[in-house]
């Protein structure tokens, strides 16, 4: 009889734990479809999607570019709480040099807009970054893929935060920046393959053309024809900063594809973090796998759930943001 009583005992003591842990602030996880009957019958995702739709079909079809990069800037700095998009003057996130070019904003002002009008109060602006970011990607080509919400918006946003890594990081330097966010060398490269679809200014790659490590020449590791036509786009001593497409091949440059891989197998990557990823032992193999394999938009897609679940705030914690350019105000 004393072995039931124990067993009795046990258990009794395992659900207490779990309900203090409750009680004590234990946050809810991310899930799909959190949204679900939270504004009656309107579907926030289906909302999100047509203003997205809209943006790409008849305002901008880089879009996807532009949204990638916020939501890798957004959750790269405090987490997903959608601390990027507060204004604020030049102590923001905003402020920081690597934000200055980051677009995508009246988007997400727009999306936010058409889920308040059927559902004030309830959609967080960090939700409407992964939502919308994941729906331009499919837009181009890319295959969509499920995204997890209940984010909560984030009330700090602060210039000194700002710690993002530069075009030319090393690649064992990234690696170890994407994994202080729980992000493993594998998803840092799937990652870096957002940049199919982006672009970059000539400023940033003039050393590579010129001057590079201070050598007075190019980089020796860029293929021949890709230098040439870089310099006649980049030229030196130019007051104009022209943009560059990352993903060099003219048929995918605005798709999200595995084209940006098979261009850096080749020697014709733009960043030097892009070339890098090709050559150093760390990424090599995989790279060459991607560049050569037919999965790449899965593991994209995989990549970024993973990165839209960098240090969320769900349940209590935060605030679902009123506008997603402001704190609430009491």
């Amino acid at each position: 009889m004393s072995s039931p009583s124990l067993s009795l005992i046990v258990i009794a003591a395992l659900v207490s734990a779990a309900l203090c842990g409750q009680s004590q602030g234990a946050t809810p996880p991310l899930q799909v479809g959190f949204y679900k009957g939270k504004c009656g019958p309107a579907d926030v995702e289906a909302i999100v999607s047509g203003v997205v739709k809209t943006w790409y079909d008849f305002k901008d079809k880089t879009i996807a570019a532009g949204l990638l990069r916020l939501q890798f800037h957004d959750c790269f700095v405090n987490g997903c709480d959608a601390s990027l998009l507060l204004d604020g003057g030049n102590t923001t996130e905003k402020a920081a040099l690597a934000n200055k070019s980051v677009r995508g904003y009246e988007l997400i002002d727009a999306a936010k807009a058409a889920v308040e009008a059927v559902c004030r109060g309830v959609v967080s602006c960090a939700d409407i970054i992964v939502m919308a970011t994941r729906d331009a990607v499919a837009l181009t080509g890319g295959q969509r893929y499920i995204v997890e919400t209940g984010r909560r918006d984030g009330m700090i946003s602060l210039l000194k935060n700002v710690d993002l890594p530069s075009p030319s990081v090393s690649v064992s330097d990234s690696i170890k920046a994407f994994a202080k966010k729980g992000l493993s060398a594998t998803d840092m490269i799937y990652l870096l393959g957002g940049h199919t679809v982006g672009a970059t200014h000539c400023s940033l790659i003039q050393d590579r053309l010129y001057n590079f490590r201070g050598t007075g020449k190019p980089d020796p590791n860029m293929e021949a024809t890709l230098l040439t036509a870089l310099r006649a786009r980049c030229p030196q001593n130019t007051k104009v900063d022209n943009e560059v497409n990352l993903d060099q091949n003219p048929l995918s440059s605005m798709v999200v594809d595995n084209s940006y891989y098979k261009q850096i197998v080749k020697k014709r990557g733009i960043l030097q973090i892009d070339q890098d990823l090709a050559l150093d032992p760390l990424s090599k193999t995989t790279v060459e796998a991607i560049a050569s394999g037919f999965n790449f938009n899965e593991k994209f897609g995989q990549a970024m759930i993973k990165l839209g679940g960098v240090q969320v705030l769900t349940g209590t914690q935060g605030q679902i943001r009123r506008s997603c350019r402001a704190v609430n105000k009491p």
